[in-house]
Order: C-alpha cells, then sequence, then structure tokens
C-alpha cells in the first residue's frame, strides 16, 4: 500500500480550478532528471504539483528543490505506475487535496540493459515493457477519468516519447518498441479525448543531461560499431518546453514536438 504526503493546505473546492486559481498537475518518474526538472519547472510558473515515483526519499528532494517562497507545496506520492493499485492511489490522492487535474506529464521509464537482441532476457524485457507503455497507460487511463468527470471538464496529457519513438539504437529493442507503442499510444488518446476537452501531445527526447544518459557523455555504441561520446542538453531546456506545451488553452495542441542536443546524432542517425 502506498502513502501520500502533503506539506501544507487542506482539500481544495472542486469547480472552476482549485481554491487558490493554480492548475494541478501529476509528474510520474519525478524523484529524478527529466522529472524533477519539469517538476520545478510547474512549480515555478505557479502549478500545484503531485509527484510520483517509486522512491520516497528522492520524491522529498524533489520536493525540497521546487520549494520557493510563495510558490505552492508540492504533493508527494510513492508510486510504482506498473501496479494499478498504486495508481489509483496517486490519483485519488491528487483529487482529495486539489479536488481536480489539469495536466499529467507521463514521464515515468526506464531503458533496460543495453544488451544484443539474443541476449535480452524476458524478465528485462517485461520490466521496461510494464514501466514504459503499461505504465504509461494506466496513468493515462486515470488523468482520462479524472478530466472527464470533473468540472470544468478537461485536461492535457504530455507523454514523454524519445527519438527512440522513430529510429533505434543499437541495442536498445525494448525501449525502442515501448517509445514507438507511445506514439500510437498519444494518437489513441488525443482522438478519445476529443468529445471530452482532453488534449494529449507528445515530447521526444534526445540526450538530456540526467542519470541515465551519463554514459551518453563517456561513450555509448553508434550504429556503425563505433564507441563514441554524444553531446548532451541541460534538462531544464526540456522542462521549458513542457512548461510551454502545458500553458495553451485546450483549444490548442503541441501534437507532437522534438527537443534535443543540437549536435547529436539523430538527423542522420545510421
Amino acid at each position: 500500500m502506498t502513502q501520500h504526503t502533503q506539506a501544507s493546505g487542506g482539500p481544495a473546492r472542486c469547480g472552476d480550478g482549485t481554491a487558490d486559481g493554480a492548475r494541478v498537475a501529476v509528474v510520474t518518474g519525478a524523484g529524478s532528471g527529466i522529472g524533477r526538472a519539469v517538476a520545478h519547472a510547474l512549480t515555478a510558473a505557479g502549478w500545484h504539483v503531485a509527484l510520483a515515483g517509486r522512491r520516497a526519499d528522492a520524491l522529498a528532494e524533489t520536493a525540497a528543490g521546487a520549494d520557493r517562497p510563495g510558490s505552492p507545496a508540492a504533493l508527494t506520492v510513492p508510486t510504482d505506475v506498473t501496479r494499478p493499485g498504486d495508481v489509483d492511489t496517486l490519483f485519488a490522492a491528487v483529487h482529495d487535496r486539489f479536488g481536480r487535474l489539469d495536466l499529467l506529464f507521463n514521464n515515468a521509464g526506464t531503458f533496460g540493459p543495453p544488451v544484443a537482441l539474443d541476449a535480452l532476457s524476458y524478465d528485462d524485457w517485461r520490466t521496461v515493457v510494464d514501466t514504459n507503455l503499461t505504465g504509461a497507460f494506466l496513468c493515462a487511463q486515470a488523468a482520462f477519468r479524472a478530466m472527464r468527470a470533473q468540472d470544468p471538464q478537461g485536461g492535457r496529457i504530455i507523454n514523454n516519447g524519445s527519438l527512440s519513438a522513430h529510429v533505434p539504437r543499437p541495442q536498445s529493442l525494448a525501449y525502442t518498441a515501448t517509445k514507438h507503442a507511445m506514439t500510437g499510444l498519444t494518437k489513441s488518446l488525443s482522438l478519445e479525448g476529443r468529445p471530452y476537452r482532453i488534449a494529449c501531445g507528445q515530447l521526444d527526447i534526445g540526450n538530456a543531461a540526467t542519470e541515465m544518459t551519463g554514459r551518453m557523455r563517456t561513450g555509448i555504441l553508434q550504429a556503425d560499431g563505433r564507441t563514441a561520446p554524444e553531446p548532451v542538453m541541460d534538462a531544464a531546456d526540456v522542462a521549458r518546453t513542457v512548461v510551454h506545451m502545458a500553458s495553451l488553452p485546450l483549444e490548442a495542441n503541441v501534437q507532437f514536438a522534438t527537443v534535443m542536443a543540437t549536435n547529436m546524432p539523430y538527423i542522420g542517425r545510421g
């Protein structure tokens, strides 16, 4: 059973935004990397943010970093997105605290081990699929239900895709398959959300400097068999893009966007 904590304040009224007029976001994978950067950027922009991730201590660090004078306090909900019960608990906590949901940044994910196809174990395949795809589906489904039922109706879902939603890296079959599937999830959510003012877009990210991309700076396998370092960009640049997408009125949507380190080998990869 997951536990959730809140830094301050009581439940907000349901209806036209929260009691203080701020919009409400859920960020998954918020304990580090892109999720942490996005949570901080949304908080700085005046959003109420619910932080979801597997490690309570990491979520607490993210919440502490987002604590600025005048900023709304973050809600932290330790969550394993592969577990339906955890996801239900997350969105129930958001409803109890804020009364509505305006944004889901569907960010939780894992690369899996960098191994050749014939060395990829079933368990490793399932871990990547369950986290990157099933977890994204479960969170999107719960967000969709909340956004459809609330008054005013509607909201936005932004999926963290990847350049691997378009082209693979060597030894990344499970990750690449799930990111291609994320594109289908994004398109279907966009279609399903039309009658309910639920917009869905996808941000395809390339080489943001995080704990997960450390090997890109020291050397990573290329399509021609070489191992070479690659340029990276600040995760804050990704966060600014998410805030822009989230700030649009629901009548406008960034369906797909790419933000990447300028000189990384994507255009012309292979």
